[in-house]
């Protein structure tokens, strides 16, 4: 399989739940030890090889435009899709302005993941299927954690209130050529309907799971990462953050 060479990021929300700290700005663009999410982000998904990343932006649309003009350059090429309906949908209208992005190999991640480039490398590196999930394992989960239910290396379901599950969603997929069509089909169906500004990208991806046998997991279980949801995920994630840059300067 063909590996992906463009990435999606979706960062149009606010993060609200982080307020103040989102108050001005995007969570995407929250300070982690001296880079913003959107940057470290990017520097991974240069890492593991990517060449061109969209980012759509909502809220603050033009902070994160500046945010990009002003990082350091390098060989991937960055640009951003802006989604003027971030403050009424959710973020699977994200997927569906960025329908045109999936017309090749492409990586999807939300923008509140933070991960280090092994991650995006075993996700890049997992066998071939038209869609893959990215999963970790722990052993409790809480009411916000996105569940997943999997057989084998097969994706049976996917929510936050699914009531059997047995690893957490972190957020980050690939899809091959037939896995984007099939994706992108999927979210412009869902979005004629009277529900589509208020469902989650992931739903499609639940539907999917539940109704064909293309959407596997690849668990990237030891590995760092992190999400952005509630103060004490900036706290945890500055420290994972921070850990990474004392092991560049060292």
């Amino acid at each position: 399989m063909d590996s992906p060479e463009r990435a999606i990021i979706l960062s149009a929300g606010q993060g609200r739940r982080l307020s103040p700290l989102t108050d001005r700005r995007p969570k995407c663009l929250i300070d982690l030890a001296g880079r913003t999410m959107l940057a470290w982000q990017l520097r991974r998904l240069e890492a593991a090889g990517v060449k061109e990343t969209v980012v759509v932006t909502g809220f603050g649309a033009n902070l994160v435009d500046a945010e990009i003009a002003h990082l350091p350059p390098g060989p991937m090429k960055v640009r951003t899709l802006f989604n003027p309906f971030y403050a009424l949908a959710d973020n699977l209208a994200s997927c569906w302005l960025a329908r045109r992005e999936f017309d090749r190999p492409v990586l999807l991640l939300n923008g509140d993941t933070l991960f280090e480039t092994a991650v995006a490398e075993r996700l890049i590196g997992a066998p071939a299927a038209e869609i893959t999930l990215a999963i970790d394992r722990k052993e409790t989960y809480d009411s916000d954690d996105m569940k997943v239910q999997t057989d084998g290396r097969r994706l049976c379901a996917i929510g936050k209130s699914i009531e059997t599950y047995d690893a957490e969603s972190i957020g980050f997929l690939r899809f091959s050529t037939a896995g984007a069509e099939r994706f992108s089909h999927a979210v412009e169906e869902a979005m004629r309907r009277a529900e589509g500004l208020k469902r989650w990208y992931l739903s499609v991806i639940d539907h999917l799971a539940q109704t064909t046998d293309a959407v596997a997991v690849q668990s990237i279980q030891g590995l760092e990462w992190g999400e952005t949801d509630f103060p004490e995920d900036v706290a945890a994630n500055v420290a994972l953050a921070a850990g990474w840059m004392a092991k560049e300067a060292g």
